[in-house]
């Protein structure tokens, strides 16, 4: 059977909900709630690997109104996959290190991680590769640099790329045998889409192709300014901006929780905008998304 992407979302909910979307249906589908005992699930990484879904470490945030208390924990080391044609989520090795706000991808089918915050809010250089067939971790290099701010990571040319929120500096990660370079790329900030291997920036009301060294207009995102908590990712041709909240103008003081999908064709002569179907059981701010391929 030839398989078909979706896509996998999640929005601050107590119950961590979880929707895939079926873009041949143009359907969202809810997925059984992660039965995680950390509430209000956050900061965690989220993959796609060997046909399953992959939610990494991550913690709760949660306040409680009456004390102010923090409730549950800032960072695990728990990880949990979901098997779609099982329909079930299934508790897997934890990693070697707890970690919230870290980099996370995919490279050659095992799951990277490194960088970000441990349970005690320190930042850092830690770096760990898991095998899905095997259900192992194992320590690789850790990163050159630590810095005290979020980090991501996304595979470009067959590299990891992680990347720290604020910072122009990129490390590199071809092999675990050979260990980090670090970079000075200087790319724009904000939210990040790959797209055939190559990386998208919404930055400033703008739309760009960013290179190592120069980067391009592609189409104007103008009308996504007001709006912020959504997540931006690619798949074949396209460009997929999910959720988020949209904050007050002018004219209207209203702050509005969306469930709206839009969707920018990068494959036309002309990128032009369009929307699908809105998520079904999520809205506002979205906490995790990646492509998962069945």
């Amino acid at each position: 059977m030839r398989p078909r992407n979706s896509y996998a979302c999640v929005h601050l909910r107590p119950d961590n909900l979880w929707q895939l979307y079926d873009p041949l249906h143009d359907l969202w589908i809810t997925l059984p709630v992660l039965p995680s005992n950390i509430r209000h699930l956050a900061h965690f990484g989220v993959v796609s690997a060997a046909g399953k879904l992959f939610v990494l470490g991550g913690g709760s945030d949660a306040v409680d109104p009456l004390t102010g208390d923090q409730d549950g924990c800032f960072a695990t080391n728990e990880v949990w996959s979901y098997d779609p044609v099982m329909r079930r989520w299934a508790h897997c090795a934890p990693m070697i290190v707890p970690r919230s706000m870290f980099g996370c991808c995919v490279l050659d089918g095992k799951i990277i991680v490194a960088g970000g915050f441990t349970d005690c809010r320190k930042s850092i250089s830690k770096a760990e590769i898991y095998d899905p067939d095997k259900d192992t971790w194992l320590p690789i290099p850790d990163l050159h640099q630590t810095h005290n701010s979020a980090c991501t990571g996304v595979v470009l040319e067959g590299k990891v790329h992680i990347l720290h929120k604020g910072l122009s500096t990129v490390q590199v990660l071809e092999n675990v045998d050979q260990g980090w370079t670090v970079h000075d790329y200087s790319w724009l900030q904000g939210p990040m889409a790959v797209v055939k291997g190559k990386l998208y920036i919404m930055s400033h009301g703008q739309i760009y192709k960013q290179e190592k060294d120069s980067n391009k207009v592609i189409v104007s995102a103008f009308e996504f300014l007001r709006r912020i908590g959504f997540t931006m990712i690619g798949s074949g041709d396209n460009i997929y901006v999910i959720g988020g909240v949209i904050g007050p103008d002018r004219l209207n003081w209203d702050i509005k929780a969306t469930s709206d999908v839009d969707v920018l064709a990068l494959g036309n002569e002309r990128s032009v905008w369009r929307q699908v179907a809105p998520m079904t059981r999520c809205r506002g701010t979205v906490l995790g998304c990646t492509q998962l391929r069945i």
